[in-house]
């Protein structure tokens, strides 16, 4: 690899760690081509992505950045999970780490603030950013659902009032 493509991806690391809401950092020491295939596939499927870099790269592209404090978990034969959505690469990487035992989270940085592997899994135990704003529709909704029912109740009691008193009177 040469000066200019050195540069090139230090500059794109950079954007990396600016952008991405979550970055986990693991090691993935003994992992064949296939496995880490599948994680990248499981990652982009979660709208996330998976880079490995050299670490020296990485610590360079940190200076400066808002989670420039993960530099000391680059280490070794270290991989970057990440995504804009601030849950999604921790999920990921959270439930592969648990199918695959050579897949180790060491931590990651949510904007300024470091986390250590428990971290990781507190972050990755949030509703992502499609179920929150399903939930918050849900309930944005059901007031306005409770509201059409107590409006159509009495009519609906009327009504099966005057059916019962029909079924009577013809009886």
């Amino acid at each position: 690899m040469d000066r200019a493509q050195k540069e090139r991806l230090v500059e794109e690391l950079g954007q990396i760690f600016e952008s991405s809401g979550v970055i986990v950092v693991a090691h993935y020491a003994g992992l064949t081509v296939a496995e880490m295939q599948d994680l990248r596939a499981q990652m982009r499927e979660a709208g996330g992505s998976v880079r490995v870099a050299k670490n020296k790269l990485a610590k360079i592209a940190l200076d400066g950045k808002p989670c420039a404090s993960i530099a000391d978990l680059l280490n070794g034969m270290t991989v970057l999970a990440y995504s804009e959505d601030p849950v999604a690469a921790a999920k990921v990487a959270q439930a592969y780490s648990k199918e695959n035992d050579k897949f180790q989270i060491l931590g990651g940085a949510m904007g300024e603030n470091v986390l250590d592997v428990a971290g990781v899994k507190a972050v990755a135990s949030m509703p992502s950013r499609d179920e929150l704003i399903a939930s918050i529709a849900g309930c944005i909704g059901a007031p306005a659902s409770n509201i059409a029912g107590a409006i159509g109740a009495p009519a609906s009691n009327i009504a099966s009032i005057l059916s019962t008193l029909e079924e009577r009177e013809a009886a």
